[in-house]
């Protein structure tokens, strides 16, 4: 068993980095050596007074707002970039964390399987990852799992298949302030309307990700893809603790896509979140059904919290992609997702 702690860099001190920090922070085999966050009120002061817990370490480990800093003076194993949603704005984050030779996982929705949309971006990561010896993922709770890889995982069992009709309703109240913003919430139905007009609402990204991801796993090409937004207006005020809209306003938005692949498979998607749903008795869950022989048709509810989903595994994919060979990799390159309940360090394989 590997006998030195995992050294982990956490970029990125929002709502999904302070979990992050906590989950690892329960976990056997790992130590936090740095975190970088570029928030004014962050800087300088200690992730653990920050976290209200305990120092369990001998030194102090303080918020930077220069990830250079933190890499040039610390043995580091992998970074957990928590920023962004799209590959492009990640990539020169993750362009600087491989050129120090140390592993990435970034939770950008479309690092999920970026190559769906920026597949010469993904050439380049590949062949960097490959040119430093380390291995990037990008993955979260969705993309990466509820609406793609879990439907992979139970197509195994199917010997052939018409099509493919994949729900996710949940709760958009376990997110950050980025995620409220990309979202909508808490504006007018005009202003909403004006800045999707403008392509300034990301509503959920990961549909085509999601897609492609299917689709390649099945050996198959994406035929025709298409998807569309339309906003979620409350009946009342709703408080989240990092959103709120008021009565008549947005309060998240609602996605649904279609695709053909190219022999025919049809595939839906179906995607409503909002903040506090709840409050007007709407009921999250994750739901898979495959027309095929067999069907299959696997529900979960309520819904795998969002937060919480994307924080779990991205800390428990550590040791896999620590073991992966070097490159860009997604989660169908990978062995399956699992709970790290012992010392991560039994996870590692021996060179």
């Amino acid at each position: 068993m590997r006998t030195e702690k995992i050294k982990v860099v956490i970029w990125g001190f929002g709502a999904m980095g302070f979990g992050m920090a906590k989950m690892i922070l329960k976990k056997k085999g790992f130590e936090i050596v740095g975190v970088c966050d570029v928030y004014e009120g962050f800087v300088g002061k200690s992730i653990f007074e920050l976290l209200t817990i305990e120092n369990p370490y001998e030194k102090a480990v303080k918020v930077k707002n220069d990830i250079d800093e933190i890499l040039q003076n610390n043995k580091v194993d992998i970074v957990l970039l928590a920023t962004d949603s799209y590959t492009a704005n990640a990539y020169p984050k993750i362009k600087k964390i491989v050129e120090y030779g140390v592993n990435v996982i970034s939770t950008a929705e479309e690092m999920a399987y970026p190559k769906a949309n920026e597949p010469e971006l993904s050439k380049k990561m590949n062949e960097l990852a490959i040119k430093h010896n380390v291995t990037i993922l990008g993955t979260g709770v969705n993309p990466g799992m509820m609406m793609d890889l879990l439907a992979i995982c139970i197509s195994g069992v199917v010997e052939d298949i018409e099509s493919f009709e994949i729900s996710r309703i949940n709760s958009l109240s376990p997110f950050g302030k980025t995620v409220m913003e990309e979202q909508g919430v808490g504006l007018t139905l005009k202003d909403f309307n004006e800045k999707m007009s403008k392509d300034e609402i990301a509503g959920h990204v990961g549909f085509k990700e999601s897609a492609y991801m299917l689709a390649d796993a099945m050996g198959l090409a994406v035929k025709d893809f298409s998807q569309s937004m339309k906003p979620i207006i409350t009946n009342v005020d709703r408080k989240s603790p990092h959103g709120f809209a008021k009565k008549g306003d947005v309060c998240g938005v609602e996605m649904s896509s279609e695709v053909i692949l190219e022999n025919g498979i049809k595939i839906k998607l179906y995607h409503p979140q909002q903040i506090e749903p709840e409050m007007v008795g709407v009921k999250t869950g994750d739901y898979i059904k495959i027309n095929g022989k067999p069907g299959i048709n696997l529900a979960n509810a309520p819904e795998v919290e969002g937060g919480i989903g994307t924080i779990a595994i991205c800390v428990n994919m550590i040791p896999h992609v620590l073991n992966a060979k070097a490159g860009l990799v997604t989660m169908i390159d990978l062995p399956v997702p699992r709970a790290i309940i012992g010392d991560v360090r039994k996870l590692i394989k021996e060179d």
